[in-house]
């Protein structure tokens, strides 16, 4: 991240009642990885909505919305609550590419189980991380860590959504056992 745009340590001036500035700094950093990764979500989500095609167009298409809406929403209170421990949540596009860990969303115009396949990947990855986090700021700051959790748990609840259209009568993913969203693509076509 260029400097300008994200605050060192030591600038924090102010944060909120009984939480020291170090640990402030500390988890800011911890929420403004998060921010990165529910704002590339749900523009990830948004991109699926547009390119989904097929026979299962209309209920991925509409399950979809209401996820982007509460990602959305998770967003918000992410950089607020960045905020609130008095740093500059930082949510341009730039500041986001530079910063992110992961490959952009790999898959266009599709049939609406690539898709999930592929958005499977995407949850799991996100999942983890977030998970990561809730762990890391136990020790921390326990109303963010509360957030986050809260966050997990709708996030995981939006995956389930998605491993029902790839989950068989028998309990097996169609999606098990790849690493990347091009083969868990291809893993859902296959199984349809």
């Amino acid at each position: 991240m260029p400097a300008q745009t994200r605050k060192k340590r030591s600038d924090v001036a102010f944060t909120v009642p009984g939480l020291k500035p170090d640990d402030a700094a500390t988890v800011a950093e911890l929420l403004q990885r998060r921010l990165d990764s529910l704002t590339d979500l749900s523009l990830t989500l948004k991109h699926i909505h547009w390119n989904v095609v097929g026979p299962h167009f209309i209920a991925v298409h509409e399950m979809l919305d209401p996820q982007v809406d509460a990602v959305r929403e998770m967003v918000d209170t992410t950089a607020e609550r960045i905020a609130t421990l008095g740093r500059a949540p930082v949510g341009t596009p730039g500041a986001l590419v530079a910063a992110r860990t992961w490959d952009d969303y790999s898959i266009g115009r599709a049939d609406a189980l690539a898709h999930l396949g592929a958005l499977d990947m995407v949850y799991t990855a996100v999942i983890a991380d977030h998970r990561d986090a809730m762990k890391r700021l136990e020790d921390l700051d326990l109303v963010s860590q509360d957030m986050v959790i809260d966050q997990v748990r709708q996030l995981e609840q939006f995956q389930w959504f998605v491993r029902a259209h790839l989950e068989s009568a028998s309990g097996t993913l169609a999606t098990a056992g790849v690493q990347t969203e091009r083969a868990a693509a291809e893993a859902a076509r296959k199984a349809a």
